[in-house]
């Protein structure tokens, strides 16, 4: 997507609750933790890289993932953040 109008109009049709996480940066790279709930037991973990330009997001990475559980090889290592 390119340009403000066309991302604030994909928004806007968006119905999620978002629930903040995490927050880090300094200057142009900025890095942002979100839980997406769509509803209906579609929630996704989300986590937005913000390019910056001049104070203005230049451009914007955003990966989803489902939560799943760690496979039974990585229980030695996993903590349920659940619990």
């Amino acid at each position: 997507m390119r340009g403000r109008q066309t991302v604030e109009a994909l928004v806007a049709t968006i119905n999620a609750r978002n629930v903040p996480g995490m927050i880090v940066g300094e200057g142009d790279v900025w890095i942002a933790e979100a839980t997406l709930d769509y509803g209906g037991g579609a929630v996704y973990q989300t986590v937005f890289i913000f390019e910056m330009r001049e104070g203005e997001i230049a451009t914007e990475t955003a990966y989803w993932a489902e939560p799943f559980p760690a496979p039974d090889r990585h229980a030695a290592w996993v903590e349920h953040l659940d619990d």
